[in-house]
């Protein structure tokens, strides 16, 4: 693990940057904000803007509307409810 200052860091970015893409943890201190993990965003990751989630939530209430939509049964657990979402 690597802690650094927050003006070690600008200093350093490109350094940082990379030990936390080879899978270093950089831990940066703030005396104002506190501390903070950099952390690489990786294909499984998913990142949205406000705008893409709003359109993905309103096309899901029209599909619920619609009656596409799935609804847990009360005598399976949620785990149940998500392996048959799958299978779907």
């Amino acid at each position: 693990m690597i802690i650094v200052s927050t003006r070690d860091f600008r200093a350093n970015q490109g350094r940082y940057l990379n030990q936390a893409r080879n899978g270093e943890d950089v831990i940066i201190k703030s005396r104002d904000y506190g501390s903070f993990k950099v952390t690489p965003v990786t294909k499984d990751d998913t990142v949205y803007s406000m705008e893409e989630l709003a359109n993905m939530a309103a096309e899901a209430e029209v599909e619920y509307n619609s009656g596409k939509g799935y609804h847990k049964r009360d005598d399976e657990s949620m785990e149940q409810f998500l392996n048959r979402l799958t299978n779907v």
